[in-house]
Formats: structure tokens, sequence, C-alpha cells
């Protein structure tokens, strides 16, 4: 063994590694990480953002009704549940994070973009979630001034991600349950209201809403395999993530659903019908500090990412200066102007799935894939992902002004105008998995090897 790698063996054998030269400790069961999913499939976004599935137009009306839009929820969370599945398997097979698995993808140079990529945006969402629980904080107590909130949350989430594994433990042991006792509460409560007729609307756009939760789902796959990798199975990994993940968004954006149905549609108003019931602010508050897990998942995908660039990067201190950038960050920047080009960013990342599930599974991944950092660059799973980010574009040109346009002009130019049905997340999914396919002959036999 080396000096350089017998200086960075430092970490605790049941947490994760400070560096990549490090193995990956497999010490999660199915529980453990089915407590962390499910954490994350209930979240503060499922009841503000719960409109989306109700595919509004651009004035924020709803196209389909409350019905439709759980229908389509639950179809769209249980494809990306699946589609998360797939992207937890490689993480427990080889005990690589994700962008390291991209090395094997697309060879180790150009793994690089989705890199910066998905630390471009886990940093933004980081930013956002602080400002979620700040804004959810005030609704409970506006006593305390909002800096005071976004401070706390960015502490919280900085020590959480200073000891992943542990956080991990500590939600199934703890946090779970007490997630559980407030939706439970929270279903008796709202629906002892009364409610709209939930079928008062059109299923024209079903599918708008199913992609749209579709696509929650599929937020998280650039990061499982940064968890999954800790997993003591790949069937533990693959059903936490599928069961425990589809089952608690399910159940959040069909209580968040409900409380849009209670204040007619206002998602500006989306937290009073909890916080007027009997006990809502208690019990509303254990949302609010839960929320926290969101903020560490993100951030500490950020540090995990940042070591495919540098490998011998200490994750506590990439964690630390992470966890300060987003507390500045949320407490100088309205994030939602920027939401668009999150979306944006994160769209790149279905195809993705797409060529690295076909490749994989059925391609060059079966024998093994080269992760080293002179991993070959595989230019033809490069051009498979290209193929799958057009046909996504071409569907969902998304809402970021000049790149909207440019996509709106090349429909114009090939005369296609998408229908209501497609999916832009499942459609460029399969034409990525498809081309991955086809291409995957074109591959250059490399020797496997898995060390950094």
């Amino acid at each position: 063994m080396s000096a350089v790698h017998e200086k960075s063996v430092d970490a605790p054998r049941d947490e994760a590694p400070y560096t990549l030269d490090q193995p990956a400790p497999r010490v999660l069961g199915f529980w453990d990480q089915s407590a962390f999913w499910a954490n994350l499939g209930v979240s503060l976004l499922a009841f503000s953002g719960a409109y989306t599935v109700l595919a509004p137009t651009a004035d924020g009306k709803p196209t389909i009704s409350i019905m439709a839009g759980i229908t389509a929820m639950i179809v769209g969370t249980v494809i990306g549940g699946l589609m998360l599945g797939l992207a937890a398997v490689p993480g427990a097979r080889t005990g690589r994070p994700a962008m390291v698995l991209l090395r094997g993808l697309f060879g180790a140079r150009p793994s690089y973009l989705p890199t910066l990529l998905n630390v471009a945006q886990l940093i933004g969402w980081g930013t956002f979630e602080l400002i979620t629980i700040a804004g959810a904080a005030r609704a409970l107590y506006d006593g305390v001034p909002r800096w005071v909130y976004v401070v706390a949350a960015g502490v919280i989430t900085t020590v959480l991600t200073i000891w992943p594994l542990g956080s991990v433990r500590l939600l199934r042991r703890y946090v779970t349950v007490a997630v559980c006792v407030a939706l439970v509460y929270f279903y008796i409560q709202l629906l002892r209201e009364p409610l709209p007729d939930l079928n008062q609307g059109s299923w024209g756009g079903f599918w708008i809403g199913a992609d749209a939760a579709l696509a929650v789902s599929i937020s998280w796959v650039p990061v499982a395999a940064d968890y999954t990798r800790h997993s003591r199975t790949q069937r533990a990994a693959f059903g936490a993530a599928t069961v425990g993940y589809s089952i608690t968004q399910i159940i959040a954006y069909v209580l968040g659903l409900f409380a849009l149905a209670l204040v007619a549609g206002d998602s500006s108003r989306i937290y009073d019908p909890f916080l007027h019931v009997t006990l809502g602010a208690m019990i509303f508050a254990i949302f609010v500090l839960r929320e926290a897990d969101q903020s560490f998942a993100n951030v500490y995908s950020t540090a995990v990412s940042i070591q495919n660039l540098v490998p011998r990067a200490d994750r506590r201190v990439l964690s630390i200066a992470l966890g300060v950038l987003i507390t500045v960050l949320a407490l100088a920047l309205d994030i939602n102007d920027y939401a668009g080009f999150l979306s944006l960013i994160g769209s790149v990342f279905v195809p993705m799935l797409g060529v690295l599930a076909a490749d994989f599974f059925l391609g060059s991944g079966r024998r093994g894939w080269n992760t080293t950092r002179s991993a070959p660059a595989r230019w033809n799973m490069i051009v498979a992902w290209l193929i799958g980010i057009v046909v996504y574009q071409l569907i969902n040109p998304g809402t970021v002004a000049h790149w909207t346009d440019l996509w709106q002009n090349v429909q114009k130019t090939l005369h296609f105008t998408p229908a209501t049905w497609m999916s832009a997340s499942l459609f460029s999914f399969l034409a990525a998995a498809a081309a991955a396919l086809l291409l995957s002959p074109l591959t250059r036999k490399s020797k496997p090897n898995t060390l950094a």
C-alpha cells in the first residue's frame, strides 16, 4: 500500500471514505436505504410543487383535474422509481460513486462535463432547499429574521454531510417514524375537510403531469450510486430505491394535491391547510426539520462528484466549504429565478441514464467498466447521449429563454409538434438506450479496472 493511500485511510470502517483512494464500506442494509429514500420522497417541494402534475398553463391555471393529476403522479412516480432503481444497481455492484461510474460509460476526461453539470445543479438545489426550509420555518413562526433560519439550516446540513452514513442510520431509527406519524395525522385532518369535486377538469394533459412526477424521481438519478455503493447487496439497493422512494413520493404528492384543492389551486397558500388544523404547526415542524436531509443529500453528492475531478480531495473539507457556499447563496439569491435553468441541467441526465442502463446491463458493462483516471473516451456512448438530449429538447424545450427559442425554431424547421401524450423523460430515455445498444459494437475493448 502506498504512503499516500495509508495517509488517506482515516475514515471509520462504518463511515464513507474521505477520498476516492479508500474503498467504500458495505454497511447499509435494505432498511437503512429504504428509510433514506423514503425520506427523500417526502419533501416540502412535494407540497409546494404539487400543482406541476396538474399540467399548469403559462398563467398557472391547471389543465387537468385533481383525480387526473393523482393518477398521472402515480404513473410517473412508478416509472421514475424503476429508473432510480436502475441507477442504484451500478453503485452497489462496483462500489463506485455516480460520477466516477461515468468514466466507464464515457471515458475519464469526457466524464468531467456531466460532473461539472451535476455539481452546478446540486449546488443550485442545495441552495433551493435552504430557501425552502427558511420559508416554511417563517410560515411557522415569523418572529425570527429569515437569515437565522437559513444559517441554522446550513449548519445542520453541513453536520449531517460530514457523517453521511451515520446520518442515513439516524434517519432509519428516528426521523422516518416521526415523518410517518406526521403524514398519517395530516391525512386524517385534511380528509375531514370538505374537499371539492376532484374530477372537475379534463384528462387532456395527463402525460404532461406524469412527466412532471417522473422528472422529480429522476432528479435523484445522478446521485443514487453515491449512496448505494455502500449497499450490502444489489437487490437491497434496487428495492430500497424503487419502493422506498416511490411509496413516499406518491403519499406526499397526494397529500399536497388535497391541500391544493382546499386552497382552490392557489400554490402560494399551500401550507395553510397544514397549519390551520389542530396541532398543525407542531406536526408540520417535523417536515421542516426533516427537509435538511434533502440539502444534506445534495451537498454530500456535490462533494463526492468533485472527487471525480480531484480524487484525493477530502470530502469533509469539501462538505464544509459547500455548506458555507449554499448558505451564502441562499442569503443572497432568489433561487426561483434559476429554477428553469436547474431543470434544464437536470434534463440532460435523463437520457444519460438510458445510455448507462443499456450499456451497463446489456453492453460492455456486463464485463466490467474501466473507471480509472486513464479510461479511454467512448465516443459512441457520447453520441447516444446526445441523441437522447435532442429527443428530450424537441419534446420539451423548457423555459430558459434563448435555449427554448432555439429548440422551438428547430421544431418549426422539422415541422414537428409534440403531442400531449409524449413524455420527454420517457422518450429520451428510450431513444438514448436504443442508440447505445446500436452503437455498442463500436466500443474499443479495454481491460476492466475499478481502481481510482
